[in-house]
């Protein structure tokens, strides 16, 4: 079978961008690989349907591949004999750097407001956006926003040692 026209410049040119969509949601490159992977052989098929900029497209199909994998898989810890190396820069009390707190702080969101951070924040879509690839109203996003923010300033892991919440 033919590659659809176009096909092969979309992948080439915006393969990295989707990618660090994909990592963003998945926190794992090896799982994000994959769901791209999947993503792309999806858009392959219906690339013909596709009207306009197809990467609007794709990122749905990304978020939604992801939504349906994460109702899926077990998301539960995994026993090691070794603890992993611990960064230069991370906190000697807990063995975690800001960036390892913040990862699992947008972890424990639930999928639609971590999706939404990251559409809107991380890949600096409009909201208007980020309601066209979740399938959902402005006002959707701008609440799901607020709540997933909220619960972040929350987040005891997240606070400043001495500050008050």
């Amino acid at each position: 079978m033919n590659t659809p026209e176009g096909f092969d410049d979309f992948v080439a040119t915006r393969s990295s961008r989707l990618l660090r969509t994909a990592f963003l949601l998945t926190r794992d490159w090896t799982l994000a690989e994959d769901l791209l992977q999947t993503a792309l052989a999806r858009a392959w098929e219906a690339w013909r349907r596709i009207d306009g900029d197809p990467e609007p497209y794709v990122r749905r199909i990304i978020v939604n591949t992801y939504a349906s994998w994460w109702r899926r898989r077990w998301r539960g810890e995994l026993p090691t004999a070794e603890l992993p190396e611990v960064s230069v820069a991370a906190d000697p009390q807990t063995g975690f750097d800001d960036r390892d707190q913040l990862w699992r702080a947008l972890g424990r969101l639930p999928r639609r407001q971590r999706a939404v951070l990251v559409l809107r924040y991380f890949e600096e879509l409009s909201e208007h956006e980020v309601a066209e690839t979740l399938g959902c109203s402005v006002g959707t996003v701008k609440s799901q926003a607020s709540r997933a923010l909220a619960k972040l300033r929350l987040d005891e892991t997240l606070a400043p040692e001495g500050m008050p919440r």
